[in-house]
């Protein structure tokens, strides 16, 4: 069967979707609808509705766009079923109904940012680099049930330097999401007749090309969803401990920690976000948390070395290295970070 004449459905929200559905577009797939997250309200009240990547980029390009609140409701059911999907593929949206999923004859496949069955959830490209992996991926899996359990299609590695922060990955996982997307529509299309369709078995064809995770005996990483409190840098921690977790939450959404006065005088805590460190093979010279100060540098304690501070920001103040910092605050001796 010709890639041209599988009609897609494609439902995605943010930036990473857009460059799979951006290369299904521009190498002549038949995306017949796009379905998206309603439009979020933006500004001081709240008063505006900033659309999706995903819907900007399907506005740009014609295609007609979906923004269900409810993945349940009629309506939009009966509407996505007058597109005639004969595929839906699914990057970085939400979970989808047994009546959606199961929809179109074909399947619906999802682009996984992580080789699973490690790192099923949310964020799995901060949890890899936050855990210290090496080696990451992306998987196509066809939905089921269950979160991130589905059959496997196809996967394709992707290595993580010990000097990368989380940004890095997802710009490299972003792209090849795009290719296995593309990979996994040509393995599928490759397997089927380019007409008279009505006596191929659907399933059969589908479980030809996909097998079932295999978990047994193997210790399962997972990555939750990250919030506020997840980000808070917990220095009784080894340093390459605090170290990976710095750069697998950076940039976005940042780590940070509690800066305190050693003194009882009654300055009140700053909250400091950390952007980068940098490993040291020097033993630590104090309690979890303290601080050396050396002429333009800045070191933390930690449980075993000292891990050195480069790119920081006060709350309030900019981003900025810490060379900077030091010239603007003063008896930074005199200050230690929570440790509890």
């Amino acid at each position: 069967m010709k890639k041209e004449n599988i009609r897609i459905v494609f439902m995605g929200t943010p930036e990473f979707a857009v460059e799979s559905l951006k290369a299904l577009v521009e190498n002549g797939y038949n995306v017949v609808a796009v379905v998206t997250q309603p439009d979020k309200p933006v500004g001081r009240h709240q008063e505006q509705l900033q659309p999706s990547p995903v819907k900007q980029y399907a506005l740009e390009h014609n295609l007609p766009v979906l923004q269900p609140v409810k993945m349940k409701d009629a309506d939009f059911i009966e509407e996505l079923r007058s597109y005639k999907a004969d595929m839906q593929v699914v990057v970085a949206f939400r979970m989808l109904p047994e009546v959606v999923w199961g929809m179109p004859r074909l399947g619906t496949f999802n682009v996984h940012a992580a080789l699973l069955p490690q790192y099923r959830g949310a964020a799995p490209i901060n949890w890899a680099v936050i855990n210290g992996e090496t080696e990451t991926g992306v998987t196509t899996f066809f939905l089921d049930k269950d979160i991130d359990t589905g059959r496997i299609i196809l996967q394709k590695p992707f290595g993580i330097p010990d000097t990368a922060d989380v940004e890095y990955v997802y710009d490299g996982l972003m792209c090849l999401g795009a290719k296995i997307a593309m990979e996994t529509i040509d393995l599928i299309a490759s397997k089927l007749p380019e007409d008279n369709l009505d006596d191929v078995d659907f399933s059969a064809v589908l479980d030809s090309i996909s097998a079932p995770q295999m978990c047994e005996d193997v210790e399962l990483q997972h990555a939750p969803k990250i919030f506020k409190e997840t980000c808070e840098i917990n220095w009784n921690q080894s340093a390459k401990k605090v170290y990976d977790f710095v750069r697998g939450l950076s940039p976005y959404p940042g780590t940070w920690s509690t800066l305190c006065s050693i003194e009882d005088n009654g300055v009140k805590p700053l909250v400091m976000k950390v952007y980068k460190t940098a490993k040291s093979d020097r033993a630590a010279v104090g309690i979890p948390g303290t601080l050396v100060v050396e002429k333009t540098r800045l070191y933390v304690n930690t449980s075993d070395n000292l891990l050195q501070l480069l790119d920081i920001q006060l709350t309030g103040k900019k981003r900025m290295d810490v060379r900077s910092f030091l010239n603007g605050f003063k008896d930074i001796e005199k200050y230690l970070f929570q440790t509890e």
